[in-house]
């Protein structure tokens, strides 16, 4: 089994009068594309940035390709591409003259410099813009040079902290594709509010809340996990009340909701076990004779499972 890209064992940040990471443990494989998700102020940012060598842990240990993040920071940050929340830029520079500048301080030899500059403007959309000065430049494209600027010495592990802030429809999914393509070269961290975009571009998901870790997992397991809120949705045309009356009698039904539009209505049916009584449902139709327009079962956004795992708490002052 290979080595861990990232290995997190009892992680903990503490500031005067206040713990912002605790106790946190996970690890990353190489290849993987993972969500980190929690509220505002459960620490994502914290951790990343310990992670990324720019602030140091008050216990516990992290390593990255096998290197402390502590004791061995440099070669820990030669193979990290790490995109802020805040993007810091020099708005004075042009977009070639700042991925070239950033290149060098990277370690990136001259004669791939040039090379590697070329490539990352055209993954990032930025072929058309190298000769515009930054500051110049929409929000959008700022975020984009950003990173341009994480990925430009080709590294291992990319961590990304809100990388699609202020980036409009097309942008957010020309990233979302960007981040898919990065596997399985590149391990990818990624750290959003945007909780679809995790599930259209993350195998695994780790969310933290207050500070500890409270779920790792497939986005699907963590599904199977909470399945007491499973719903299946039918839509008929019947007697509402007889409908509602056998449908509420089928095993594995908890409660039942109606709602008529003319001569159809829309039941949901919301499940007590874990069996899936879509059967059920259909042979009730066919034997009561009624005519079946929507039969579907309904799965837990993650903005759901979210909501869960973090008791849906308003956001510490």
């Amino acid at each position: 089994m290979s080595e861990p890209m990232i290995e997190v064992r009892h992680l903990t940040k503490r500031y005067a009068g206040c713990t912002a990471v605790a106790d946190v443990s996970f690890t990353v494989a190489p290849g993987e594309v993972v969500g980190f998700l929690g509220p505002n102020g459960a620490g994502k940012t914290t951790t990343l940035r310990m992670l990324a060598c720019y602030l140091p842990a008050s216990e516990g240990e992290a390593r990255v390709a096998g290197f402390d993040v502590f004791r061995h920071s440099l070669e820990v940050r030669r193979r990290i591409g790490y995109l802020p929340e805040s993007t810091p830029l020099y708005p004075e520079l042009r977009v070639d003259e700042y991925l070239n500048y950033r290149a060098q301080l990277k370690g990136v030899p001259g004669r791939r410099r040039r090379q590697r500059v070329s490539e990352v403007k055209e993954l990032c959309g930025l072929a058309d813009v190298g000769r515009r000065i930054i500051g110049q430049l929409s929000k959008g494209y700022r975020q984009r040079v950003g990173l341009a600027d994480a990925l430009v010495h080709d590294p291992e592990l990319v961590i990304l902290d809100e990388p699609t802030i202020g980036l409009d429809p097309n942008q957010i999914r020309h990233v979302r594709d960007l981040i898919k393509s990065l596997a399985p070269r590149h391990t990818v961290l990624l750290s959003t509010h945007i909780l679809a975009e995790v599930e259209l571009t993350c195998q695994r998901v780790l969310i933290i809340d207050r500070g500890r870790i409270v779920a790792s997992d497939t986005p699907d397991k963590l599904r199977a996990r909470l399945q007491g809120g499973r719903e299946v949705v039918v839509e008929i045309h019947a007697p509402p009340p007889e409908a509602a009356q056998r449908l509420a009698a089928l095993p594995g039904v908890a409660r039942v909701a109606a709602d008529a539009a003319g001569a159809w209505t829309q039941f949901r049916l919301e499940c007590s076990g874990s069996e899936d009584i879509r059967p059920l449902v259909f042979e009730a139709a066919v034997q009561h004779g009624w005519h079946l327009r929507e039969l579907r079962q309904e799965k837990q956004s993650l903005e759901d499972i979210f909501a869960a795992l973090t008791r849906g708490e308003q956001e510490t002052p």
